[in-house]
């Protein structure tokens, strides 16, 4: 529990993780640090995905504010921290649990660690707020949704454990996923299913799930997709279920608007020579980073592909990966969620040069 409110500013909530004691949580040394050891009553927690390459992204970058804009449990922020003495870290998340549990995980780092309930699409006023000063070197954004929401089966994440159709991961929001499977026309759900979650058979799908209305449990729409897909489909690889999931928490959450809008505001937040690092796990997350990178890199640049720009477009950033990076053969052994990660890489050009 807090141990004191969170404190207010507009419409951001902010605390220090100090602020926050560890009744149920207790560190354990090891060699890399302090790090959660969590009672049996709570969630188990996983190492951060691609940790050694999101450090090596920003050893480049000097002191300063990084932003971890999905701070989640706090695991790549306790990385960063304890790597790179000269950071502040200022960490958002929508999901309030979460944030309760980075601020155990970073209490040993004490004011060195700035935590904010907020959504990344506020990425500049939460910096305005919090560290004004304060130059950014680098902001991350790890995408999707964590494994400490996915364990737990009633927030309603999860196709393999049954509970209620929420996926909020903001619980203030009024749109749940059982509004949209209980409510949305067959088109509207067509439509998302095709686009948000690149569903082979969406129509089929989306009839189905209209057809079997009113559905309560996760467990019941994973059912009802898995029945409806044919048999030789249902012979690939991974849960019938798994891409219908994600684009209804995709639709709750507004993830493609926030992304959008948060990558242009990292972009604009960073200092010459910060880094902007995303971690995604879905193709079309992958492709709005690649598309919103390139499109910095070449400051919308409207001339034909191949052809000397005369339109007047500047550039603000170098685009550090040519190709996504992906994570190495033995985390992904040790953690199967990892295997889908992809990892990209801008850098913010001089801004002074920009400007004159």
């Amino acid at each position: 529990m807090l141990s004191m409110p969170l404190s207010s500013s507009s419409s951001v909530e902010g605390l220090r993780s100090d602020h926050l004691s560890p009744p149920s949580w207790r560190f354990a040394a090891s060699s890399g640090g302090a790090s959660p050891s969590p009672e049996s009553s709570t969630p188990a927690f996983h190492e951060p995905v691609m940790a050694k390459e999101v450090l090596t992204a920003f050893a480049s970058c000097g002191s300063g504010v990084i932003v971890d804009a999905t701070v989640g449990a706090g695991g790549h922020a306790a990385i960063i921290l304890r790597e790179k003495q000269g950071v502040t870290l200022l960490g958002l998340d929508r999901d309030r649990e979460a944030l309760q549990a980075a601020a155990r995980v970073l209490k040993p780092f004490g004011k060195r660690a700035i935590l904010v309930k907020d959504s990344f699409d506020h990425l500049s006023p939460v910096v305005r707020a919090h560290e004004p000063s304060k130059k950014v070197i680098g902001v991350l954004f790890d995408l999707g949704v964590s494994s400490m929401q996915i364990d737990r089966p009633e927030r309603g994440f999860s196709y393999m454990r049954s509970g209620p159709l929420d996926m909020r991961m903001d619980r203030s929001n009024p749109l749940t996923a059982e509004q949209i499977v209980n409510s949305w026309p067959v088109e509207e759900l067509e439509r998302l299913f095709r686009l948000n979650g690149e569903v082979s058979l969406s129509r089929r799908i989306s009839a189905a799930v209209v057809a079997a209305r009113p559905l309560e449990s996760t467990g019941e729409l994973a059912d009802v997709v898995a029945r409806a897909v044919p048999a030789r489909s249902r012979r690939r690889p991974g849960h019938p279920a798994k891409r219908v999931f994600q684009a209804i928490r995709r639709a709750v959450n507004e993830e493609d608007r926030m992304l959008s809008d948060g990558l242009e505001q990292a972009i604009e937040l960073l200092d010459s020579g910060g880094r902007c690092v995303v971690l995604s796990y879905h193709s079309s997350e992958d492709r709005a980073v690649k598309a919103a990178f390139a499109h910095a890199a070449s400051g919308g640049c409207t001339c034909p592909a191949g052809l000397p720009c005369v339109c007047g477009a500047v550039g603000v950033v170098r685009v550090i990966t040519k190709g996504a990076l992906k994570p190495q053969p033995d985390e992904v052994a040790a953690n199967s969620r990892a295997a889908s990660a992809r990892l990209r890489i801008a850098e913010r050009l001089d801004r002074a040069r920009r400007s004159s």
